[in-house]
Formats: C-alpha cells, structure tokens, sequence
C-alpha cells in the first residue's frame, strides 16, 4: 500500500455525509417508484421518480464500500487487529443488533399489513416476528435479522473480518494507476458470473471488489493523480452510459440469462465505475475542507442512516391511501421524515451516552457537547 499521509481527507467525510443524505432520497422514492419496496403508495411513478431511482441506485452504495476500503486503509495504519475489530464490534455491530430488534419489527409489520399478509395489532405482530427467516420483500418469513437497510453494516463487518489478514499481509503496489482505472472495471464485469446474494443493486461480491480497491488502490495519492488525469474521459463515460442505462431499463429489463442481460449488466458496471471516480474527482477538488457543517454531519451520518428507513416506512404507511398527488406526497415525506429524524438526533440521540453507543457513535462527556465532533475515524 502507499505509504501517504495519515492527514485527514475531508472529501472522504463529506462524500459520506452527502451520500447518506442521497440514501436518503433515495428511499423516499422508493415509496413511489414501480421496484418492490416495503410500503407503497396507492400510485405509482414510472417517469421522473423512477428516472432518479435508477441514476442513483446504480453508484449509491459501491461508493460506500469504495469510502469504507479506504477508512480501513487509515484505521489499520493507526490501530492494532485487537483494536480495529473492538471498534468495529462497537461502531456496527452495536447498532446493527439494534436495529435487528427494535427498528426493523415495525416496518416488517407494516410490510405484512400493506402486502395484505397480516391482519391486527404491532403487538399482536411481535411474536410473529420470529416466525422464519425475512429473506426478501413480500416472502413470509418475518425475523431480519441483517436489520433490512442496515444490511450495510452486516456486510461492512464480514468484509472486515476477511479481509484483515489479507490486507495485513498483501501489499501492493499501486503506481500503475492507468492499469488499474481499465482493470477494476473488467473484473467487475466478470464478477456478474458469480451468484451469491444480490443486496441494494449489486451482489455481495461486486461490493467486496469495490471494498479492497478502495483499501489497495483508491486510498494512494498515484491514484488519485491519475483520476484528475483522465477526467473528462470518465465523466463522458458517465454521462452517456447513463443515459443508455435508464433508457434501456425504462424500456424493460432485459431476461436473465441472455446476452442482453450481460451487456446490460456490463453497462451498469461502466457507469457505477465511472460515477464512483467522477465523485471522488469532484470531492477532491470541491470538498477538501473542513467547517461547522462537516463537523456536524459527519458525526450525525450514522445515526442518520440507521434511523431513515424506519421513519420513512413508518410515515409512508400513514400516508399511502391519502389522496394526495404525488409531488404533495414525496415533498411531504421528504420533509417530515427529515425533520423527525434531526429532531431525534439533535435533541435526544446525541444528548445520551446510551442511545450515541446503540447508534454507532463514540461516548462522549455529554457537559462537554461542544467537544463531540472532535472523532477522527471512518466507518
């Protein structure tokens, strides 16, 4: 690995904070586009919304992973294997078991209710709630035990436990940045052969690529050179493969197993690929600062993305046989799922140690709030 500066890159914490904030949006279109989701409105998008729905599920979460490889890549120069894998026992463990069993029966119950399996009371549901595995929207086991969206979290700590001894003992060297920026999306393509378990667009084994080329790769300065290098090259790519993409899938998906399946999934892993170095690119040059707002959200990112979707199903299940149009509706629950959420966060998550600990945040002298947003590490 590249011996670079343990400085702080702050484009990497504004990528992380805009990126939850984009998750954000994202979910809330979900209550309205056609993608099977776990509340839906009693009408559907299949136009603007689902135009966004598509641009951004295909870059969302591999920059993610990308951002995760390289917190890794900073967190193993500063800390032992007992001291990496303690924090991230207590950074995503903690609130994934969390959220296992507090956030996710709610919306699981509402899921049941909406999709017409279930009839009667949350409290009625909750014994109900261990009855089978919950392995996919609308099927009829209950117990989720990867905490729906905080699926996330589950994978981040595999891929840590994994890749530890790899990334302890493997060095390599990244001065071919040309060779790399050609090579990573070529063995994406091929990964698409292998079938493991497909989790918010790609599968298991496209994230963990994503996730040691952030660690190996992205993280060394070479790398960085040769993205401001290449570009506008990149960005046309981005640009157009896009707008192949969202035309292609608006006219139908093609069948899988096809040749047209693979060129289509080819095309998504081009245009993933050059997203991902687009943002790092605009994030170097734009984002490489630090103030009040950083500080504040970088801290408040975890919290944010674990408590999200619970809210917005939550208000989506209210609100989905009201009569309103659907830009009244998506403005409503994009705001005031907004507002609950830093309400939460802002006047009570923060303000108790118990509840910073349980949503994945450093315990702090709460007489000393000023000083919170202090932390240096990464997810």
């Amino acid at each position: 690995m590249n011996k670079t500066s343990l400085k702080r890159q702050y484009d990497l914490d504004w990528i992380r904070v805009l990126a939850t904030i984009g998750v954000f949006f994202y979910h809330c279109s979900m209550f309205f586009n056609p993608f099977p989701w776990h509340v839906k409105n009693n009408v559907l998008d299949s136009n603007s919304i689902l135009v966004f729905s598509l641009f951004v599920g295909a870059w969302m979460m591999p920059i993610f992973f990308a951002v995760s490889g390289i917190g890794v890549a900073y967190a193993l120069r500063k800390r032992k294997n007992t001291e990496f894998l303690k924090e991230r026992m207590i950074r995503l463990f903690v609130p994934l078991v969390f959220g296992v069993f507090i956030l996710t029966p709610p919306q699981v119950y509402m899921e049941r209710v909406s999709h017409h399996q279930f009839q009667g009371s949350f409290l009625a549901f909750i014994p109900h709630y261990f009855d089978g595995v919950y392995l996919d929207i609308g099927g009829t086991g209950n117990f989720a035990f990867f905490g729906l969206h905080l699926w996330y979290l589950l994978v981040l700590i595999v891929f840590s436990l994994f890749t530890l001894p790899i990334f302890r003992r493997v060095t390599v060297r990244s001065k071919f940045g040309n060779l790399h920026l050609f090579l990573l999306p070529c063995i994406l393509i091929l990964s698409g052969i292998i079938k493991t378990q497909s989790l918010g667009g790609w599968d298991i084994v496209f994230y963990l690529l994503i996730f040691i080329y952030g660690y190996y790769f992205f993280y060394s300065e070479a790398f960085q050179i040769t993205i401001k290098s290449t570009i506008k090259a990149h960005l046309i790519m981005a640009i157009l493969t896009s707008i192949v993409f969202i035309v292609w899938a608006l006219h139908g998906m093609p069948q899988q197993g096809t040749v047209q399946d693979y060129l289509f999934f080819a095309l998504r892993v081009f245009n993933c690929w050059s997203w991902v170095l687009c943002i790092f690119f605009l994030a170097n040059k734009y984002l490489s600062m630090k103030n009040r707002f950083l500080k504040y959200g970088s801290e408040a990112s975890m919290p944010f993305y674990v408590l999200h979707q619970p809210i917005i199903v939550v208000l989506g299940f209210f609100i989905r046989d009201v009569s309103w149009s659907i830009p009244v509706k998506i403005m409503f629950l994009a705001f005031v799922s907004f507002i609950i959420i830093m309400v939460c966060y802002h006047f009570i998550i923060r303000r108790v140690n118990l509840l910073r600990i349980l949503f994945g945040m450093k315990k702090i002298d709460i007489s000393k709030m000023q000083t919170a947003n202090k932390g240096e590490s990464y997810n």
